[in-house]
């Protein structure tokens, strides 16, 4: 391997394992998304919400061969090398700013803003939003400059305990289960059920092709389309049985709730032996959204030192972060501007999640593509 090689190749220099990648992919699927999602699904689809997730879910599968495909193309390199390789080196350059500025870059700042919107109205009231931003925010400044080896090892010690919280909340939910609340099936014909079904592909099912660019962190690269599959299945799945378990329980009182999975277990009680449950839910979200916005945090800065060609990434941690907070409060006033952003937020994952990257397919296909990059 040359010394130019080596100066691209900055995430192959850590290694994780693929099943610390699949489940660092599992919590970042659910994510932000086990809160807010059920309201925004149900506001669209209503009762016909259980179909919309399970034809998200089978769509987000689909999508993953062509993520798997690039992320083996750049299995040894980085993503923003095998851009320029394809585009030339200043177009590539330029192309792949842009992608990290408004995918990744983006999906943090929408992120950070969702962890401020749920702490200052749900549990602290009284506290200025900034002042939860920089606090959550320096704890991922941290995660991200100790590195992904260490939140992936952080990720794996979490899961188990993530997903038996899961299971109880689950077991727990389950008696307040009403299945009127999902009839009439397909009342009002499919097209509300399709669009549903775009907003949740969008938000998370597209965001994988984020989570590809650590492919040359992971130490059999062999393995890495295994584990990417088993991941999105994993998180999409729980996803899945999340929202339907909300709209079961909860029928049309969920576009009621901001957050209705978390209103799901204020509801749970058994007698007055086992109350406030939503604990339960807080944790599980706590855990996952600081992997999500550290794993979003760390990909966007060391994909911006790869095309600046710096040799640390770390020194644009103090920097970038700067910039996330501001950002947050400025291009969303207030969590009610989350639902109209929505249909905005749709097409532009579409585009940076599905049509580039088909795009970069159809490019290596025509220039002779096949083969892992060397």
């Amino acid at each position: 391997m040359t010394k130019n090689n080596e100066k691209v190749i900055m995430l192959g220099k850590i290694k994780i394992s693929s099943r610390q990648f699949s489940i660092l992919i599992a919590i970042y699927m659910i994510g932000s998304a086990i809160l807010n999602i059920p309201a925004m699904l149900q506001i669209v689809a209503k009762q016909d919400t259980w179909i919309s997730t399970i034809v998200a879910l089978v769509v987000g599968l689909c999508v993953l061969p062509l993520y798997i495909y690039l992320g083996n193309r750049f299995a040894h390199a980085n993503f923003t090398w095998y851009i320029e390789k394809l585009l030339g080196k200043w177009l590539g350059k330029i192309v792949a700013l842009l992608f990290l500025v408004t995918f990744p870059a983006i999906v943090a700042i929408l992120t950070l803003r969702n962890i401020g919107d749920f702490m200052t109205t749900q549990i602290l009231e009284d506290t200025p939003i900034q002042a939860i931003l920089i606090i959550i925010l320096s704890v991922v400044i941290m995660g991200a400059r100790l590195g992904l080896e260490p939140l992936a090892r952080a990720a794996e010690l979490f899961f188990p305990f993530i997903m038996v919280l899961l299971i109880v909340f689950i077991v727990l939910a389950f008696p307040h289960i009403n299945f009127n609340n999902v009839q009439p099936v397909l009342e009002n014909g499919l097209k509300p059920v399709l669009k549903a079904s775009l907003i949740f592909i969008a938000y998370p099912f597209l965001e994988p092709i984020i989570l590809s660019m650590l492919f040359p962190s992971v130490q059999h690269t062999e393995k890495n389309g295994k584990a990417l599959f088993t991941g999105v299945l994993i998180g999409g799945f729980i996803m899945v049985v999340i929202t339907i378990l909300t709209i079961l329980v909860l029928g049309t009182q969920t576009v009621s709730f901001a957050y209705p999975s978390y209103a799901l277990a204020k509801l749970i009680r058994l007698g007055d032996f086992l109350v406030r449950i939503e604990i339960i839910m807080a944790v599980i979200w706590f855990i996952t959204i600081f992997v999500r916005l550290a794993l979003l945090f760390y990909i966007s800065i060391v994909g911006i030192a790869q095309v600046l060609n710096l040799k640390d990434y770390r020194s644009l941690t103090f920097p970038i972060a700067l910039l996330l907070v501001p950002l947050s409060l400025l291009a969303f006033p207030n969590a009610a501007y989350f639902q109209e952003f929505t249909p905005i937020w749709t097409i532009h994952a579409l585009v940076m999640g599905f049509i580039f990257p088909l795009l970069l397919w159809l490019i290596d296909i025509l220039k002779g593509g096949g083969k892992k990059t060397p």
